[in-house]
């Protein structure tokens, strides 16, 4: 992860992780409005992309007791975790961070009232595993950047 004191590291990160991956002028995936500024500043195509670099978006919490991802349909809409490029860019906020994967659905009912979002999961695993068992049958390795920006 990459820690950022303001939206200004943010951008400048962005801009770094970007130039490491040679991701410029590349198609971005991305469903939310609230991030098509950064792509736009860098050039980055997002509408209607059929070969993606890489996956920007932000997520609903991050789970430290297992160390994953939460995101809904807000972020994903109604895609499966394999069928997301293995390179994740997620921007998400030091208030975020949560115990549990409890925690975060309890954050969510809360959040969302009634009109609760579908499609809620996570990813967790970020290395290829070496060997495949009956813990990671399913699940699919990404690459992540995690740009967290200090709010509290």
């Amino acid at each position: 992860f990459i820690y950022c004191e303001n939206l200004a590291e943010v951008k400048e990160q962005f801009e770094n992780i970007l130039e490491e991956n040679d991701w410029f002028e590349k198609e971005v995936l991305c469903f939310e409005p609230k991030l098509f500024s950064l792509l736009e500043e860098n050039r980055l195509p997002h509408q209607s992309v059929s070969q993606p670099a890489f996956f920007f978006a932000s997520c609903e919490n991050l789970i430290a007791d297992e160390g994953s991802v939460l995101f809904s349909s807000n972020q994903i809409k109604q895609k499966k975790p394999n069928e997301l490029p293995d390179n994740i860019v997620i921007l998400a906020t030091t208030s975020q961070i949560l115990e549990s994967k409890s925690d975060g659905l309890r954050v969510i009912k809360k959040k969302y009232d009634k009109e609760y979002p579908t499609n809620i999961t996570t990813i967790k695993y970020f290395e290829k595993a070496q060997e495949e068992d009956f813990l990671t049958y399913g699940s699919c390795h990404k690459n992540l950047y995690l740009l967290l920006l200090e709010d509290l």
